[in-house]
This record gives structure tokens, C-alpha cells and sequence, in this order.
């Protein structure tokens, strides 16, 4: 038997969830009944899910996860392992859409944004107009700065 990873059946379980959740909600059913009824439903799925799982701990066997979470295409999982074991567990891999059809790996050492800067004043290359800032202090402020 070739089994998947589990993407399909959690999104087909999903929806269903959803279209049956709002037939019962419609039908008169407490919203925040039904909402405590699938957390409920969740923690006993998470701990059964948690008792049956196998720890991975080679880079070969993340490439086969991730080739069986890219439809079977090996060189993808082979990236996928490549990607996991430069960041580590407590990483981020973010997989975006190429421009062309050629896969390839970036590793990016710290954060970076895909939008730009407020000012130009910001840009520390002017060769590559990119603010490329080290050590940066990040202001997080719930209203709006006026000055």
C-alpha cells in the first residue's frame, strides 16, 4: 500500500467540518457548542496522532517524507532535506512560486523582507538598493507613530 502524507484527507476532512458544522448551526445548534465539540474532537486526534508517530532522525528519511509530500518527486524531497538540515528543526523554509523552471535552494542568514523600505534613506548599498541592517533595534507599537 503507498500512503501520502496526509494533505488531501485533512483538507477533504475539513471542509467537511465546515459545511456539516454550518448545516448544524443553521439547523439551531449552539455555535460555541459545536466549537467545543471539535476542540474536543482535535486534543483526542492530536494525542492518538502523537502516539502513532515515528520519529524521523536521518536527512534521508526527511527526503522520503518529503518526497512522498511533493507527489513523489525525489528531487524535491532531496531539497526538502537539504533545506531542513541547513536551518535546523527551529527554522523557517518558505517555498515561493520561481520565475523559471529551475528548482533551486536559498538559504538566507537572518530575516528578510519581500517588501520595501519606507524611505530611501534606509538603503545602505546604493549599488544594490537594498537595507541590509545588522543588529537592528524593531519598535512593535499598536497605534499609528505620527511623529
Amino acid at each position: 500500500d503507498t500512503a501520502g502524507d496526509g494533505t488531501t484527507t485533512a483538507t477533504v476532512l475539513g471542509q467537511a467540518i465546515v459545511q456539516e458544522g454550518a448545516k448544524a448551526v443553521a439547523a439551531g445548534m449552539n455555535p460555541m457548542d459545536l466549537k467545543r465539540g471539535i476542540d474536543l474532537a482535535v486534543n483526542e486526534v492530536v494525542a492518538e496522532l502523537l502516539k502513532k508517530a515515528k520519529k524521523i532522525n536521518t536527512s534521508e528519511e526527511v527526503a522520503q517524507v518529503g518526497t512522498i509530500s511533493a507527489n513523489g518527486e525525489a528531487e524535491i524531497g532531496k531539497m526538502i532535506a537539504e533545506a531542513m538540515q541547513k536551518v535546523g528543526n527551529e527554522g523557517v523554509i518558505t517555498v515561493e512560486e520561481a520565475k523559471t523552471a529551475e528548482t533551486e535552494l536559498e538559504v538566507v542568514e537572518g530575516m528578510q523582507f519581500d517588501r520595501g523600505y519606507l524611505s530611501p534613506y534606509f538603503v545602505t548599498n546604493p549599488e544594490k538598493m537594498v537595507a541590509d541592517l545588522e543588529d537592528a533595534y524593531i519598535l512593535l507599537h499598536e497605534k499609528k507613530l505620527s511623529n
